[in-house]
């Protein structure tokens, strides 16, 4: 499976859309975080948005590579007032403190991996109205675009 590496920023939606697929290295981890860091970097100071965080075909090709990105976006939502439901699995993740940058946040979140087994137990045990996990791309992105930034 070829690398799918981007991240892009909706602003007439409030949506960013993040993937990272394929037989991936600490290499294109790195370069996935940059365009994350890079996207980021241009969302107005105050904007609400929602994210898609699409993980679907992604298959890292060593331990050291699960390993570098694993933390990444848990650790970046942080930082725009959002906890992903999953944390709750992982001790050191207990006092993961919240802010928001610019008062910037994080509203709603959907993340897509191709582990139907393990995404449909994080839906089961933390999906809620603001934040789902599915192993459908076309599902998650459907959803995400329906969730209106609005609703809160």
């Amino acid at each position: 499976m070829n690398h799918e590496i981007y991240t892009n920023w909706e602003k007439d939606t409030a949506l960013i859309t993040t993937r990272i697929s394929g037989a991936v290295t600490e290499t294109e981890v790195s370069k996935w975080k940059e365009s994350l860091e890079k996207t980021f970097a241009e969302i107005p100071n105050g904007t609400k948005f929602k994210i898609f965080v699409n993980f679907y075909g992604l298959n890292p090709a060593t331990v050291s590579a699960h390993k570098s990105y694993r933390d990444i976006i848990p650790l970046l939502l942080s930082k725009y007032n959002w906890r992903i439901g999953y944390l709750d699995l992982f001790e050191e993740a207990k006092n993961l403190k919240l802010t928001s940058e610019n008062g910037t946040e994080c509203i709603a979140a959907v993340h897509c991996h191709h582990d139907s087994y393990k995404i449909n137990e994080y839906e089961s045990r933390f999906g809620k109205e603001t934040e789902h996990f599915f192993d459908d791309p076309e599902k998650s992105e459907s959803w995400i675009r329906s969730y209106q930034t609005n609703s809160q």
